[in-house]
C-alpha cells in the first residue's frame, strides 16, 4: 500500500478584524485549500476527511475564530491533538491588532462585530471578551502577526515569507501565443506585438510549420532585430517581474501576438517562456490559434 504523503495544515486564528480574510486569500493563490468559519470541534474531522479522500490534499488553511460562539472554548485541545498526529504538519497563525485599530476598522467599514449581539453593540467589550478567549490559542501559536501597521501588501508579503522557500512560487505565469486577425488576448496583463519582424509564412517550406518547431524559430531568430527584441523583453521581464511580486500580484499573463499567431508569435512564447522556467518561474505555456486555418 502506497503510503499517503504528510499534509500541510495551517489554522488560521486571532482576532476579528485583524486581517484573517487577507491571509486566507493569500494561501489559496500559493495552493492551500482553504476554508473559512469553520468551527473548531469540527476541525479535526474535516482534516480527516481530507486526509482520506482520494485527491489526499497536500496543503490545508483553516480559518477559526470567535463567530462558532461557545464552541471556541474547546478549539485549544482540538489544536494541541491535531499537532500530536505525526502524519500532519499543523502549523497555527495567530493575527491580532490594537484594540484602537480593530475599532477604527469596523467603523471604517460598518461591519459588525461577530460577537455584537452578545454585548448589544458595545464594540469595546466585544473585543476585550473576544482577546480573553483567543489566549489559550495565541499561547501555542508556531507564528503571531501584529496587522496594526500593515498595509495589505505588507502582510501578503509576510504570509509568502512565511509560507513559500521562493518568494517566486507565489506568482504563476501564463506565456501565450495568438493571432491578431482571431482578436486580441484578452486575458493578458502584457501584450507584444511582433508583427514587426519577418514572417515565415511568405516561405514555402515554413508555411505549414510552427513555431514549436526549430526550422520556424531558426528563420526568426536569425534576424538582428529578432535577438536584440528577444534580448529586450528579457530585460524588461527581469526588471518587472519582482516588481509584481513585490505588490502581491499572483497570476501574470503574457501574450505575443503575430498575424495569425503560428509562427513568429509562437517562436517568442517557447523563447521567453523557457527563459522564465530557467529562472525557476512557475510558467504554463499556451498557443491560442495553433490549430486554426491549418490543412
Amino acid at each position: 500500500m502506497q503510503k499517503k504523503k504528510r499534509m500541510h495544515v495551517v489554522i488560521v486564528t486571532g482576532m476579528s478584524g485583524s486581517g484573517k480574510s487577507c491571509v486566507m486569500d493569500v494561501l489559496e493563490d500559493i495552493g492551500y485549500y482553504c476554508i473559512d468559519n469553520l468551527p473548531p470541534q469540527l476541525i479535526g474531522k474535516f482534516v480527516e476527511i481530507c486526509r482520506e479522500s482520494e485527491n489526499h490534499l497536500k496543503k490545508l488553511a483553516i480559518a477559526a475564530d470567535l463567530r462558532s460562539g461557545d464552541m471556541f472554548t474547546d478549539a485549544y485541545h482540538v489544536l494541541v491533538e491535531l499537532e500530536r498526529q505525526g502524519d500532519l504538519d499543523v502549523k497555527i497563525l495567530y493575527i491580532e491588532a490594537a484594540d484602537e485599530v480593530l475599532i477604527k476598522r469596523y467603523k471604517e467599514t460598518r461591519r459588525k462585530h461577530p460577537l455584537d449581539e452578545k454585548f448589544r453593540g458595545c464594540l469595546h467589550d466585544a473585543i476585550a471578551y473576544e482577546r480573553q478567549q483567543l489566549l489559550p490559542v495565541k499561547g501555542i501559536a508556531d507564528y503571531y502577526i501584529e496587522t496594526s501597521y500593515f498595509s495589505a501588501s505588507q502582510l501578503k508579503k509576510q504570509i509568502r515569507e512565511i509560507f513559500l522557500e521562493n518568494s517566486s512560487d507565489f506568482l504563476s505565469i501564463k506565456v501565450t501565443s495568438f493571432g491578431f486577425k482571431y482578436g486580441v488576448s484578452t486575458e493578458s496583463d502584457l501584450v507584444f506585438d511582433v508583427r514587426c519582424l519577418p514572417n515565415p509564412y511568405y516561405i514555402e517550406e515554413l508555411r505549414h510549420h510552427t513555431g514549436c518547431e526549430a526550422c520556424v524559430q531558426d528563420y526568426v531568430m536569425k534576424f538582428e532585430q529578432s535577438q536584440i527584441l528577444l534580448q529586450k523583453l528579457k530585460d524588461l521581464l527581469d526588471f518587472l517581474i519582482p516588481l509584481y511580486i513585490q505588490e502581491g500580484k499572483s497570476r501574470l499573463v503574457i501574450a505575443f501576438g503575430c498575424t495569425g499567431g503560428k509562427h513568429r508569435s509562437i517562436t517568442f512564447t517557447e523563447l521567453i517562456g523557457d527563459y522564465l522556467i530557467s529562472k525557476g518561474m512557475h510558467v504554463v505555456k499556451q498557443h491560442r490559434d495553433i490549430g486554426k486555418d491549418r490543412p
